[in-house]
C-alpha cells in the first residue's frame, strides 16, 4: 500500500516536475518566455484546483481502488501527450489534462491509509506517501535532464509514460475491497483554515520549482545538468523532510502545530537562496533548507486533515486542502514568473519568502485557535 500510494504521488506531479527540469530545454525548442513557462505550470494547477472538489466526492463514492487506477492511466496518457507535442500549445493541452491526476491523488491515498493503516502509525506512512512527490522530483530533476543532455528529452518522457502503464495494472492489490460509501457530515472549520496554509505554501513551493533551475543557469553560471540537482537536491531532502516531520505531527497532541517551525524555515531557507547571487555556494544550503521545511508542509498538513474529520469523509477533506495547495501552485509561477520578468530574480524570492511568512502566519492561527 505504501509503495503504490507513493508511486501514486509522485505521478500526479511528474508532468509539473518535468516541465521545471526541463525547463531551459523547452525554452530553447519551442521559443518560451520565462513567464510561458510560469503560465504552463499554472495551467496544470489551475485544473487541479478546479476538480478538487468533485475528485474527492468521487473518491468517497467509488472507492480508492478505481481511482488509483484511473490516476495511473491518465498520467501515461499525459507524458504521451507531452511526448509527442509539436508546439507548446499541445504541451499545455497535456499539462492542463495533468489536473486530473493531481486532482485524485490526495483523496485516494488518504482514504487508502485511512482504511488499512492503525492510527499511530498514520503520520509516518503519510509522511512517506507524500514524499513520492518528490521522488518525482528526483526521477524528473536528475535522470531525465541526463538523458536530454545525451539524447532527444522525448525519450527520457516517454519511458515515464510507460512505467506509469506498467503500475496501473497493480494499484488495487492494496485496496480492501469493502464496498465504497459515500463522504457525509461537515468538514468542521480547521479544513479550509488548512487550505489557506496550503494556498500560500504552494504559491512560494510552485514558484521555486519553476524557476531555481532558470536561476542557477541564468545568475549562478551552473549548466542546466548541474543546476538540475538543485531540484534533484530538494527532492531528497523532501522525502526525509516529509517523514519525520508527518512522524512527529503524527505523535503529536496537534499535528497542526508542526507547520509555523516547517514555514518559518521555508522563509528563511529562500533568504538564503537569495544570498547565493553573492555566495553562489549557498544556493545549495538553501535547496536543502527548502526541501526540508517547505517541501515537509503539505505532508503535515494531510496528517492534520485526516485527523479533522471521519474516515467517510476522507476524500473531501483531502480535496478541500488540496484545491488550496494547488490554487497555489496555479497562481504562484505566472505571477512571480511577471515579477521575475518586470524586477529580476531578488524580487522573485522576496515574493516567495513572503508567502512563506503568510503561511506560517495561518498557522500560528490554527494552533492558537485549538488550544
Amino acid at each position: 500500500m505504501t509503495v503504490v500510494s507513493t508511486a501514486a504521488m509522485a505521478v500526479s506531479m511528474l508532468p509539473l516536475f518535468v516541465l521545471g527540469a526541463l525547463g531551459p530545454v523547452l525554452v530553447a525548442e519551442f521559443g518560451l518566455a520565462q513567464w510561458h513557462l510560469g503560465a504552463l505550470v499554472a495551467g496544470g494547477f489551475g485544473v487541479a484546483a478546479v476538480l478538487s472538489l468533485p475528485a474527492g466526492a468521487l473518491v468517497d463514492r467509488v472507492g480508492a481502488g478505481r481511482s488509483l487506477v484511473g490516476l495511473f492511466v491518465v498520467g501515461a496518457a499525459v507524458l504521451g501527450v507531452i511526448v509527442v507535442a509539436p508546439s507548446a500549445w499541445v504541451v499545455a493541452v497535456g499539462v492542463a489534462l495533468g489536473g486530473v491526476p493531481q486532482a485524485l491523488a490526495n483523496p485516494a491515498t488518504n482514504k487508502v491509509i485511512l482504511a488499512v493503516v492503525e492510527p499511530a502509525h498514520r503520520g509516518r506512512v503519510t509522511g512517506w506517501k507524500q514524499s513520492g512527490v518528490q521522488v518525482g522530483a528526483f526521477v524528473a530533476g536528475v535522470p531525465l535532464a541526463a538523458i536530454a543532455s545525451i539524447v532527444d528529452w522525448r525519450w527520457g518522457v516517454a519511458a515515464l509514460a510507460l512505467l506509469c502503464l506498467a503500475v496501473a495494472p497493480v494499484a488495487r492489490m492494496p485496496v480492501p475491497h469493502s464496498p465504497p460509501k459515500a463522504g457525509g457530515g461537515e468538514l468542521g472549520s480547521r479544513v479550509p483554515a488548512l487550505a489557506v496554509f496550503s494556498l500560500a505554501l504552494g504559491f512560494g513551493l510552485a514558484s521555486v520549482n519553476t524557476y531555481f533551475v532558470l536561476y542557477g543557469v541564468d545568475r549562478l553560471g551552473l549548466s542546466a545538468p548541474v543546476a538540475a540537482w538543485l531540484i534533484a537536491v530538494m527532492g531528497v531532502l523532501g522525502i526525509a523532510g516529509r517523514v519525520l516531520w508527518s512522524g512527529a505531527a503524527g505523535r503529536a497532541d496537534d499535528s497542526a502545530s508542526v507547520l509555523p517551525v516547517l514555514a518559518l524555515g521555508a522563509a528563511g531557507s529562500i533568504a538564503v537562496v537569495a544570498v547565493a547571487d553573492a555566495l553562489p555556494w549557498l544556493v545549495w544550503v538553501g535547496a536543502v533548507g527548502v526541501g526540508v521545511f517547505a517541501v515537509s508542509g503539505n505532508a503535515v498538513s494531510m496528517v492534520a486533515v485526516m485527523r479533522a474529520v471521519p474516515p467517510a469523509s476522507a476524500g473531501r477533506a483531502a480535496a478541500v486542502a488540496s484545491a488550496g495547495f494547488f490554487g497555489g501552485f496555479a497562481l504562484g509561477p505566472p505571477l512571480t514568473g511577471l515579477v521575475l520578468h518586470a524586477a529580476g530574480y531578488p524580487w522573485l524570492w522576496v515574493c516567495v519568502g513572503a508567502a512563506f511568512l503568510a503561511a506560517a502566519a495561518v498557522a500560528v492561527m490554527i494552533t492558537r485557535s485549538t488550544r
